[in-house]
């Protein structure tokens, strides 16, 4: 192999745990989620790496190392004539670190040039970007059913049926914040709940079409309706989720 005097460089944090994420780099259908269909990976030292791009182009190497979940090691270069690097002409390196936001990736691309380097740049950052989406989508799959049972939580009178659909859909830590809250905790949100219920009697709070999420955050159109089933208020709430799902965080805006 040609010496590999340069190396480009990539750091993200992505919103998912790293057994998660690191079986992205060894079930192939996975791998093929973010990198196109017909990819695939042998993830073992001396197995097949082949990614084909939407379109068209397809790069190869093999796996050097592997090392779950933390680490693992191929080549990579294009197929057919006219490729900045011929296939297994670098070496990319992928490693992997748990922190409480989820799992940083740190990437490492070894090539014969700067030029090289460079023109791989813009193409990491699109595909490291997929990956994120990719993996805390899964991650975040019942993002709907926890924002659900949030939202729900305001309607349900009985204390402790409340606490339990709040413990079951979002942090210990979680925060609230809207135009009448600031509020650290599960037990300092149930009480502002409980206090809500007070002066708002008999309303309900629902959630209003799809969520819309990327990387953890997700946007929530919301419906507040009184007793009789009349519109009270309407808003949206911006939620943010833990790795493993939970939520973290809720801001509250009002519409009007």
């Amino acid at each position: 192999m040609t010496e590999l005097a340069f190396s480009l460089e990539r750091t993200i944090v992505i919103r998912a745990p790293r057994e998660l994420v690191f079986r992205y780099f060894t079930d192939p259908a996975r791998f093929a989620s973010w990198w196109g269909a017909g990819s695939e990976i042998a993830a073992r030292p001396g197995g097949a790496v082949r990614i084909r791009y939407p379109n068209g182009v397809v790069a190869s190497g093999e796996v050097v190392e592997v090392a779950p979940p933390f680490r693992i090691v191929f080549t990579y270069g294009h197929e057919g004539a006219g490729g900045p690097i011929a296939p297994g002409g670098s070496r990319v390196t992928i490693e992997l670190a748990e922190e409480d936001a989820g799992t940083r990736l740190r990437l490492r691309q070894d090539v014969a040039s700067a030029a090289v380097r460079d023109e791989h740049a813009a193409g990491w950052r699109y595909q490291l970007a997929l990956f994120a989406n990719v993996a805390s989508n899964e991650a975040q799959r019942d993002a709907a059913a926890r924002v659900d049972a949030f939202l729900a939580a305001w309607s349900e009178r009985d204390a402790a049926a409340r606490r339990a659909r709040l413990a079951a859909c979002a942090a210990y830590t979680v925060t609230f914040r809207d135009a009448f809250a600031c509020v650290a905790g599960l037990v300092e949100l149930d009480a502002h709940i409980a206090a809500s219920q007070v002066h708002l009697p008999g309303v309900t709070l629902t959630r209003s079409g799809e969520i819309r999420h990327c990387q953890g955050t997700a946007l929530v159109d919301w419906v507040a309706r009184r007793a009789d089933g009349a519109q009270a208020a309407t808003g949206s709430n911006v939620f943010e989720l833990a790795p493993d799902g939970r939520i973290t965080s809720a801001v509250g805006l009002w519409n009007g």
